[in-house]
């Protein structure tokens, strides 16, 4: 926890006796990062087989909103208020929230390639998804895939608490294994039953995609971000603490297993809600973190916000490029953020990241 008074640490320079480079100002961060979010969201949503212009966008949101009168063209107005927006805004609360629940579990498990679907989330919200859309009730997706998140995570607890004490070691692996026994049931379902249409929407889910997102789903999404990333902000410099291990950051002051297994929990249920309206969109959580962390520094309370606005502008114009680059077809999400997210992740490996991962 850091000391009243006194700058946080950079841990990745404690050991060397360096000295810690400057970072931009927290504030710069932060204006520069809102603004290119804004920017973002207005041209994403005039990007599409309709020709709209940023103006129309701002009027017709305005005039939803109740600020001036309707005065854009009706069908285009559909297009922005009832197709677009809902996508875009939907991507870039998952895109953050993937980000903040990936730097919170790889500080709690201290383990660089930590993700947010390290407990198995990804997998058990698979699995619940394509039980229903095989049984042909798609609208009951959502809940479906959040119900089987959540089993995901007690399943992975309860196993975890078999063999004795509860450690980050014990409970990654109960979450490997919970994850297998769960991609394993969803791969026979999709065997025994899926054909057709129904495969290939399972398909497009498992690997991510925004193509049904509407405002529930905004709703969904930024709720839980609002929640838990308010949560976690707030609790950055007990995440500061982890870095030093479990016994300093006990003698910090730090409840260790409280704080470790509610900030998991809270995770869980941020990444569930995610996974629930986008499907299983890999590398943001794993990636970003460390990506937002070459600027930021690691203090959690300078690279939570940072990496929640990176990862909103990433998945925002990735799924722009995913829904346009192969018009009329769309490609899931998913193989987009892989697309970048391997080469980025091999950059900073090769810039010396990986040195303290070894």
């Amino acid at each position: 926890m850091p000391v009243p008074g006194r700058p946080p640490i950079d841990h990745a320079r404690a050991d060397t006796g360096q000295r810690a480079p400057l970072r931009p100002p927290l504030t710069l961060l932060l204006g520069t990062g809102l603004v290119a979010l804004v920017v973002t969201l207005l041209v994403a949503v005039t990007i599409g087989p309709a020709d709209l212009a940023v103006g129309e966008v701002v009027r017709s949101v305005a005039a939803h909103l109740g600020l001036r009168e309707h005065d854009v063209p009706r069908l285009h107005d559909a297009i922005v208020w009832d197709l677009r927006l809902p996508r875009v805004l939907t991507a870039a609360a998952v895109g953050a929230g993937l980000a903040v629940a990936g730097a919170v579990m790889q500080s709690l498990t201290r383990n660089p390639l930590a993700d947010p679907y390290l407990l198995g989330l990804s997998s058990g919200a698979s699995l619940g998804a394509v039980a229903v859309l095989v049984l042909g009730v798609g609208l009951l997706l959502p809940v479906a895939a959040f119900a089987g998140a959540l089993a995901a995570l007690l399943g992975t607890l309860a196993l975890a608490r078999t063999g004795g004490t509860l450690t980050p070691a014990r409970t990654v692996l109960a979450g490997l294994a919970v994850s297998q026994l769960a991609a394993a049931a969803t791969s026979f379902v999709i065997f025994w039953t899926a054909t057709g249409d129904s495969y290939r929407e399972i398909l497009s889910w498992l690997m991510g995609s925004l193509a049904g997102a509407t405002w529930s789903s905004v709703a969904i999404s930024g709720a839980a971000l609002a929640v838990v990333g308010t949560v976690v902000v707030l609790a950055a410099g007990r995440l500061d603490a982890f870095a030093f291990g479990d016994t300093a950051a006990a003698a910090l002051g730090v409840d260790v297993d409280r704080t470790r297994w509610t900030m998991m929990t809270l995770v869980a249920l941020l990444t569930g809600a995610m996974v629930a309206v986008s499907g299983a969109i890999g590398f943001v959580g794993l990636v970003l973190p460390h990506a937002v962390s070459v600027v930021t520094g690691p203090a959690h309370r300078r690279l939570l916000p940072v990496a929640a606005l990176a990862g909103a502008v990433l998945l925002v114009w990735a799924d722009t490029l995913a829904r346009t680059v192969f018009d009329p077809r769309e490609l899931p999400v998913g193989i987009v953020t892989a697309l970048i997210g391997v080469p980025v992740f091999a950059v900073l490996l090769r810039r010396g990241r990986g040195a303290s991962w070894s």
